[in-house]
């Protein structure tokens, strides 16, 4: 059986492949997959076109619902803040994501979106699953475009 966090990766690989930043995400409810994006601001023309934004926006669409309580996100980079912003409105359970991002991360990096007083919504926080595998991902992306 294929894990969520490796449906993610796929979806990671796949932008990739498209010449898109890899990442990829899972949304779940009751165990069973909602929808599914990877990166597309480029494909799209459109800078807020990141993995998590798709799929919360599918899974708001396939579930007739702005708020997605019951739902668990994987994602292969940890969130920046504007995904970040978008998980806590659409009040996602879980968050699971894989690589840290030092950088442009917002959740244990960063701004710490969830740990802000205004924050209305705070799901529960899993970092580092198939961090490797999804750093790797990455770097190799970045690698061959210096």
């Amino acid at each position: 059986m294929v894990s969520f966090m490796e449906m993610a990766l796929d979806e990671a690989r796949a932008a990739g492949a498209a010449g898109e930043v890899p990442v990829g995400c899972v949304i779940v409810r009751g165990g069973a997959v909602v929808s599914r994006a990877g990166n597309r601001p480029r494909a799209d023309s459109d800078p807020t076109a990141h993995a998590e934004l798709l799929a919360i926006r599918r899974a708001a669409a396939a579930l007739g619902s702005e708020r997605l309580t019951e739902c668990d996100l994987y994602v292969t980079l940890e969130p920046c803040t504007m995904c970040a912003a978008a998980i806590a409105f659409a009040r996602i359970r879980r968050l699971y994501y894989g690589a840290a991002d030092p950088k442009g991360g917002a959740v244990e990096n960063g701004v710490r979106f969830f740990a802000s007083p205004t924050c209305h919504h705070r799901p529960e926080v899993y970092g580092g699953m198939a961090a490797a595998e999804a750093s790797a991902l990455l770097k190799a992306f970045f690698k061959e475009r210096r």
